[in-house]
């Protein structure tokens, strides 16, 4: 690393990138790896042709830079990454005299004050949509009382004891369903929560998926098992990664492949929150993609791409996520899908 103060650049928000005289990269700060989504070891010695894609409009800055030395922006700026694709940045690049730098390449997503309105709008339209089941779960357990009741009273009714076997079925799937509906009215109890290894929560999550759908279906592990331990609610979170990975392996009917990958996020906003650290989840599968049509209201209450689904698995994975501090985004084209779900280090 150039002798540079480190506490200057390490705990910036900003993604900063330093190249040495031959435009090789000599440091980035963790805000460049999450950016990016690297490992900083993976681009040190690399030019930045070789660490990116689409890089002309870069390399044209870097030039008017160093031919007027003296800083010069690009205020849109189209930098592509290996696997993960474009992303639109506002870049600064000024000559710098440290050490060995040579320039200072300084980069912001341009697309920020967006993410953050849809960040706000995400929390108003969870609160919205736990408002909306809460009243559908209160309205269903009326009906579930009535059922149970007149059961029974049946069963005082009938003579032969075999046929009390169907009544007590009846009970029983009556206070099933009345205990989920509970759980669905019940506010979030923090004593749920709990040290947690999120690998766990993708493990079982996995094993039930494939137990499914045994035939045809791969899901492939792409973890960072040094991720430190979460605080939440476990089963809370395996419903939540359930739903979403359950979505995609239907909308592949079965036949595709789905990735589960595990990443560290650093200098993140959740919910109008700071954190240094945040466990990243990405859900990705190579299934068809999700409508254009739907992708605005893919997490709204019963609106569904399927014939048979019925709407609420993502709605409640948005739930209990938000509930956790985090986030739910995703990008679709046909080919892939990516459901990206951020959950904040205490």
């Amino acid at each position: 690393m150039p002798d540079f103060p480190s506490l200057t650049l390490e705990y910036l928000a900003t993604a900063v990138i330093l190249l040495d005289d031959e435009s090789r990269i000599a440091y980035l700060n963790p805000a460049a790896e999450n950016l990016f989504d690297v490992s900083g070891k993976n681009l040190l010695g690399h030019s930045p042709h070789q660490a990116f894609t689409d890089t002309e409009q870069l390399f044209s800055a870097m030039q008017h830079a160093v031919s007027n030395n003296a800083s010069y922006i690009e205020h849109d700026l189209t930098l592509g990454t290996h696997g993960h694709g474009k992303l639109h940045l506002r870049c600064a690049v000024t000559p710098v005299q440290l050490a060995k730098s040579h320039l200072l390449l300084e980069f912001h997503p341009i697309d920020r004050p967006l993410k953050l309105a849809r960040e706000e709008q995400m929390l108003d339209q969870t609160q919205a949509n736990r408002l909306l089941l809460r009243n559908l779960a209160h309205e269903i357990k009326n009906p579930l009382g009535g059922i149970r009741g007149a059961a029974q009273l049946l069963e005082q009714e009938l003579e032969k004891p075999a046929l009390r076997e169907y009544t007590q079925v009846i009970v029983q799937e009556a206070d099933r369903l009345r205990s989920l509906m509970e759980k669905l009215l019940t506010p979030q109890n923090a004593s749920h929560y709990s040290a947690l290894n999120i690998h766990e929560v993708l493990e079982r999550v996995r094993s039930v998926v494939l137990a499914e759908m045994p035939a045809g279906l791969k899901i492939r592990r792409d973890y960072d098992i040094s991720l430190p331990a979460l605080v939440g609610d476990k089963e809370q979170l395996i419903q939540a990664m359930l739903n979403i990975v359950r979505n995609a392996a239907q909308a592949m009917h079965g036949h595709g492949q789905i990735t589960l990958r595990t990443r560290i996020a650093r200098q993140v906003t959740l919910i109008k929150r700071r954190y240094r650290l945040a466990v990243m989840v990405q859900i990705i599968d190579n299934g068809p993609g999700i409508p254009p049509e739907l992708q605005d209201k893919i997490f709204y209450p019963l609106v569904s791409g399927r014939a048979d689904g019925h709407g609420l698995g993502l709605t409640l994975a948005q739930d209990f996520v938000s509930q956790h501090g985090g986030t739910i985004e995703f990008d679709s084209e046909p080919g892939r899908t990516c459901f990206t779900v951020m959950l904040p280090l205490p």
